[in-house]
């Protein structure tokens, strides 16, 4: 997650379709593998399959963290004026050990900037290895939830459920999904995005 850097902006169709911002790190940048195959693209697929009008701004650099994304944020939001902003930020933080109240303050301040821009929010959890004892897994791991239930966010608690420790489902670094795993990734999201759609 934090070695290599890239930037994938897509918006295909017409600005005055509603427009969903995906505000991420590798997980959502496809590291490892052909675009088409990240579950960013899966989702783009859906929604034209299920005739959604909806655009995709994936923002999604590897490497990138919770001062990255808040660094990034007002610029996307005043370009483009998303309505939904989906947050895949926080596992670079943790795996470099910064101190969790300085993601919590980050992550909060993603969720106001984008609340203020009239966007609904998708936040999605993330578990770490036991590097850092269960102290601060503990104080990391119940931000995300503690965070949408203060701010009234759609969550989904684990980006990763069904792919960790899945045959196939991770590449050999053990810490990035595979191309396998893409389909799971995007019905984790997918379950919680899917019924807000056109509401």
């Amino acid at each position: 997650m934090l070695s290599v850097f890239g930037i994938v902006f897509q918006a295909a169709h017409a600005d005055d379709q509603p427009l969903i911002l995906i505000l991420g790190d590798s997980l959502s940048a496809g590291f490892g593998m052909d675009a088409e195959d990240s579950w960013v693209n899966l989702l783009e697929i859906r929604l034209q399959e299920q005739g959604h009008s909806y655009r995709i701004l994936n923002s999604s650099i590897s490497g990138d963290t919770t001062q990255g994304g808040l660094a990034r944020l007002p610029r996307l939001l005043d370009r483009y004026q998303p309505e939904f902003v989906i947050i895949e930020l926080g596992g670079n933080d943790g795996l470099r050990g910064i101190n969790p109240d300085v993601t919590r303050k980050n992550m909060a301040l993603m969720i106001q900037k984008c609340q203020q821009s009239n966007a609904q929010v998708l936040l999605t959890g993330i578990k770490l290895p036991p590097n850092y004892g269960m102290a601060y897994l503990e104080k990391f791991e119940s931000m995300y939830a503690d965070l949408a239930n203060e701010y009234g966010t759609l969550l989904v608690p684990f980006i990763l459920e069904g792919v960790v420790f899945e045959p196939g489902m991770m590449q050999a670094d053990g810490i990035h999904p595979s191309e396998q795993g893409q389909p799971v990734l995007l019905e984790n999201i997918w379950k919680v995005l899917g019924p807000e759609l056109g509401r």
